[in-house]
């Protein structure tokens, strides 16, 4: 490490400790040849995810922007929206996946949600899917219900 005063390359490191996030670690360090202690930080490099959309246009993940719109759908509901954005963000990064389509991970969102709560799967849904008219809307909600109530019969 560089020392920022002298520009010495050697130094010994003081103290250590994690983050509150605890995805990095501080280290309070002191440069060996004038003596002054600087603070650093160390965190694991990720992979970047490239998300391709419909468009064909790429860009970087996100991770705001998916939390966003799982956010509007889960407003007021019994879910955990950062985990299930981390959850998605998790599997992405030890699947070593470069590229996911918006659709891929749309549908990852939604079958997460669709799992754990119903009213947000179908607020989700009906943004995701640009649902046009109250039919589209109801044949979601009918989907919704017929495994439940093939299920409940056997």
């Amino acid at each position: 490490m560089k020392c920022p005063y002298c520009g010495h390359t050697e130094d010994k490191v003081i103290d250590s400790r994690p983050v509150e996030d605890e995805n990095s670690i501080r280290r309070r360090r002191e440069c060996l040849f004038c003596h002054k202690r600087f603070t650093t930080f160390e965190t694991v490099e990720s992979t970047q995810i490239i998300v391709v959309k419909k468009s064909g246009q790429k860009e970087l993940f996100d991770r705001q922007k998916l939390l966003s719109g799982v956010l509007k759908a889960t407003q007021k509901r019994p879910v955990d929206a950062v985990a299930l954005v981390s959850e998605i963000e998790s599997e992405l990064q030890n699947n070593f996946r470069m590229e996911v389509t918006s659709g891929e991970l749309g549908e990852m969102v939604m079958n997460r949600l669709k799992a754990l709560d119903e009213v947000s799967y179908v607020r989700f849904a009906s943004v995701y899917r640009e649902f046009k008219d109250i039919d589209t809307f109801l044949e979601a909600l009918n989907a919704l219900k017929s495994p439940r109530k093939n299920s409940e019969y056997r």
